[in-house]
């Protein structure tokens, strides 16, 4: 539990440097341009979806009595709007979990860990399909568990499937650089239950206002830390 603690605290710490800001800002800017021009175009496509969802739940019919009509407009765009935070936060995750993850690793390595030589038992094509693999398990939690919803259950979803995709995206994209296949393989092994828990941590992240908007920054900054220094006690063990 300390070096799940030490890896949060050092990679909130990181996020007030400035070249580590820039690095918050892009991800979450290029995946809100992303989903609101999917959003212009598509609009007509999503609003069908939200109604089929409502009618689903039983809300459509109790919107279609309420007078003045624009307060059942509102409810629908606000609901259009709800759905939208969620697609962007994730795409920012991709986002930073492909191109933006490399920046981080080289920060925190350069200055913490410049002595840990790197052995790429990583590779893009592994990065591309592990990113895959997450983003794949991550829809089919919500969908498969879409009826615990009506039983009170489905409010702990949100953060499983956080924990899930965090952990999933980050762990081996802060390692992939430095360790080996083996010490990968072993340092997953040995440390399941320490990435899950970062994963929950980092998630809950996701769901607090204006620290959501640091979210995909600092769960990477988070999984960097702790990878790179379990995988230097690993290398120091004799």
């Amino acid at each position: 539990m300390n070096l799940m603690i030490e890896a949060l605290s050092r990679a909130f710490c990181d996020l007030f440097q400035f070249r580590i800001l820039w690095i918050v800002l892009w991800p979450v800017v290029i995946a809100a341009l992303i989903w609101f021009t999917l959003g212009v175009v598509f609009w007509e496509v999503f609003s069908d979806w939200i109604a089929s969802g409502l009618t689903v739940a039983g809300i459509k019919t109790w919107l279609e009595g309420i007078e003045p009509e624009w307060i059942a407009n509102s409810i629908q765009a606000i609901a259009h709007f709800i759905l939208f935070i969620p697609l962007v936060f994730i795409t920012a995750l991709v986002i930073t979990a492909l191109f933006a993850m490399p920046m981080l690793i080289r920060i925190v390595s350069e200055r913490d860990y410049p002595q840990l030589e790197r052995k790429n038992g990583g590779s893009i094509g592994g990065n591309l399909l592990n990113a895959l693999f997450a983003i794949c398990v991550f829809i089919a939690i919500w969908a498969l568990t879409m009826p615990l919803w009506l039983v009170g259950i489905g409010v702990i979803i949100p953060f499983i499937a956080a924990a899930y995709l965090n952990q999933r995206l980050f762990s081996y994209d802060a390692l992939a650089e430095h360790a080996s296949y083996e010490e990968m393989r072993e340092l997953f092994s040995a440390n399941q239950s320490s990435l899950w828990g970062l994963g929950l941590l980092t998630g809950l992240a996701q769901f607090i206002p204006i620290l959501n908007l640091f979210a995909p920054v600092l769960s990477g900054l988070t999984f960097v830390h702790f990878g790179l220094g379990r995988l230097n006690d690993l290398r120091r063990k004799p």
